[in-house]
């Protein structure tokens, strides 16, 4: 058993690697803070809460995650999550949105200690990899679209996608060049030096540009919407305002946002885990995602993720350890106790072109046409999970994709690759389709099943057995069970009434190549004691040796 142990993903600290991961923070809090604002745009909350979410959760995953990379804080996909299931409970922004978003996030933090306590992180691995990159794709252009109106400086109200684009479309006559010029000028700013220099923090130097610019030629008197007052200083903590009402509204809402964070999180923390060489104790960092989304809740701000994005960030910065986290909560501590005040001068369309900007990056066309181009069936499951996303919301499309991809497991289960194994001509084992009269040699055949026989594929193998068990001069009919790790209660009894009629027309039924659980299952369901101990084969050579030896050759 793991011994738990806090700061784990900051131990051993050394001088030389804390002023490392201290610079790693600055440079980190430098490119996180504009997209912190803009995540609020997202989930509808008040800009504060941005900032708020690069503090107290980034240390509480500090204090109890094991991962010395993952960087939990806003994020998009949960922060559409959350905006699809409070859009319709409280005004967005408003004092009782704010208080079902703390809600949200303390619930989180309570179903993932849950998990934790449950040993649930397994059901991340449900979440396949296919259906993520359609359900973020679809998140994008989600969130693409419903920024188009703060982009262009319209009035959208509707929650959906559609009637977002309706509207905008409609608002056309109203637009005013100036606001959709600040949006462009902000955007081309984030992505060209993005394109020409990585390291440099584009989306801070835009805010700062956009922020100057608007004192200086006073955007909001011709007609810019701006940020407005922000309040300064340190969140208060406490617990949001909650009823039973209210819990049992929102756990579907904090349930859809664990998947999430708990997909995300683990895939996250694994990779770079494993590029570094690094121990990783997911259970740990369970308990650190649920420290981290508490944090939120008393903090006033709404539900944190382990991001890719900003782990990759951090890791370009070059900090090695979740120090580097600490410093940017540092700095940001310093912003909120100092430097709010010009914030209220922040264009609104500048945070929309942030926002923008993010949703891009999260529509993987290349992902998309690599899935295609190798699997088209898992393209259209992905395209599927991505419409979802923009058509009906983000919450359907979560429990859609891992329906989807629970599917897909089950499909693989229930018809499993099947065939007859023959030899080649340099000896070498092929298969062949199960079909009506092909044999491995004469009077034999060796079938081949490609999963674990439960109740749900025993018919198919039962069909196939007899089908080929009928076919002219069969005497002997082997199953190789390589693939075959155990038997549930149904299929054991298929197995004894298969192994009956096939005594009925004089066909010997055994097994090779049984691994202990297999034969373990085949002992206790008494399989064993009705075919024989002898039809037990542990290679296939013994099969066939065995076979030929009955047969006098």
């Amino acid at each position: 058993m793991a011994t738990f142990r806090m700061f784990s993903g900051v131990q051993p600290v050394t001088r030389d690697g804390a002023i490392r991961d201290a610079l790693a923070g600055f440079q980190l809090a430098a490119m996180n803070i504009p997209q912190a604002l803009g995540y609020t745009k997202i989930a509808g909350t008040p800009v504060i809460t941005g900032l708020y979410t690069l503090l107290f959760p980034l240390l509480g995953f500090a204090a109890f995650g094991s991962s010395r990379f993952l960087v939990v804080a806003a994020d998009s996909a949960t922060a559409a999550i959350l905006a699809s299931g409070l859009g319709d409970l409280a005004p967005l922004a408003s004092a009782r949105y704010v208080e079902l978003a703390g809600t949200v996030a303390l619930l989180t933090g309570a179903l993932l200690l849950i998990a934790r306590l449950l040993k649930l992180g397994f059901l991340a691995d449900f979440l396949s990899q296919t259906v993520l990159v359609g359900f973020l794709t679809g998140v994008g252009f989600q969130v693409g679209i419903a920024v188009l109106g703060e982009l262009l400086g319209l009035q959208v109200h509707s929650q959906r996608s559609i009637g977002q684009l309706f509207e905008v479309v409609r608002g056309f006559p109203q637009l005013r060049l100036i606001t959709p010029l600040i949006s462009a000028v902000v955007v081309a700013v984030i992505l060209g030096l993005h394109r020409l220099a990585p390291k440099v923090p584009g989306a801070l130097i835009a805010v700062a540009g956009a922020i100057a610019a608007s004192m200086f030629w006073d955007l909001a008197g011709h007609g810019v919407a701006v940020v407005g007052p922000v309040t300064g200083g340190l969140p208060r903590l406490g617990l949001p305002p909650m009823s039973w009402h209210d819990i049992n509204q929102l756990v579907p809402v904090a349930g859809s946002c664990v998947v999430m964070i708990v997909a995300q999180s683990a895939a996250t923390a694994r990779f770079y885990a494993t590029r570094h060489h690094q121990r990783l104790d997911e259970d740990a960092d369970l308990v650190g995602l649920s420290a981290a989304n508490a944090a939120a809740a008393l903090s006033g701000t709404f539900v944190v993720d382990g991001s890719p994005t900003q782990t990759a960030m951090v890791e370009g910065s070059g900090g090695q350890s979740q120090l580097a986290q600490v410093a940017t909560a540092a700095v940001v501590a310093l912003v909120l106790l100092f430097l709010t005040k010009p914030l209220q001068y922040l264009p609104r369309c500048a945070l929309g072109a942030i926002v923008f900007v993010i949703a891009t990056r999260l529509v993987d066309l290349r992902g998309l046409r690599d899935i295609q181009r190798e699997s088209p069936g898992e393209f259209a499951l992905a395209s599927l999970t991505a419409a979802i996303v923009v058509l009906i919301g983000v919450e359907q499309a979560i429990i859609l994709a891992m329906v989807l991809s629970l599917l897909r497991v089950l499909n693989h289960s229930y018809h499993p690759q099947t065939g007859v194994l023959v030899q080649g001509e340099q000896g070498l084992w092929e298969t062949k389709p199960a079909l009506a009269e092909t044999i491995t040699e004469p009077g034999l055949v060796i079938y081949r099943f490609g999963a674990a026989l439960f109740y749900a594929n025993a018919g198919l193998f039962a069909h196939e057995v007899r089908m080929l068990a009928r076919a002219s001069g069969v005497r002997w009919l082997v199953v190789d069970a390589e693939a075959i790790t155990n038997v549930d209660y149904s299929a054991a009894r298929m197995l004894l009434d298969l192994s009956q009629n096939l005594k009925q027309i004089k066909v010997e039924f055994s097994f090779a190549r049984t691994a202990p659980s297999l034969r373990a299952d085949l002992v206790r369901h008494r399989v064993v004691e009705a075919i024989g101990e002898q039809r037990i084969f542990p290679r296939l050579h013994n099969a066939t040796a065995a076979f030929r030896m009955s047969q006098g050759s």
